[in-house]
């Protein structure tokens, strides 16, 4: 059986979230050398965060297609912003991801409708 077309969205998502993935492990590599955690919470959690986040944003690459899959990246966005706080360089990150997850998600859709309309205001060879 044949898979359904990929959107524009649906190509450019994942890409994102697999190179962030990279960089957010590294993040978390970071916040365990800096020890930037409130005191209490031992360093090798930042280790934790990192990997559990790479882990998610390699896993939602590979549902990209389902219908809650884009929300779900908004959310972990907002979580990685969120770690700005522990270590503000993070931000960073935040802003360079953010803004091709915001480009990837927005503007894809975007091109995506226009591409659909043009499409569907074709006439084909049968009429």
């Amino acid at each position: 059986m044949a898979r359904a077309p990929r959107t524009l969205v649906q190509k450019l998502a994942p890409i994102v979230l697999g190179f962030e993935a990279i960089v957010v492990f590294l993040a978390g590599l970071t916040i365990f050398g800096l020890n930037a955690l409130p005191p209490g919470v031992p360093a090798w959690w930042g280790i934790v965060f990192g990997a559990v986040m790479a882990v998610l944003m390699i896993a939602l690459a590979g549902m990209i297609t389902r219908p809650w899959a884009i929300a779900a990246g908004w959310v972990l966005q907002g979580v990685v912003a969120l770690s700005a706080i522990l270590v503000p360089a993070i931000l960073f990150v935040v802003l360079i991801f953010g803004g091709m997850w915001a480009y990837a998600t927005i503007v894809g859709a975007r091109i995506d409708n226009r591409a659909a309309r043009a499409e569907a205001e074709t006439p084909t060879e049968s009429e």
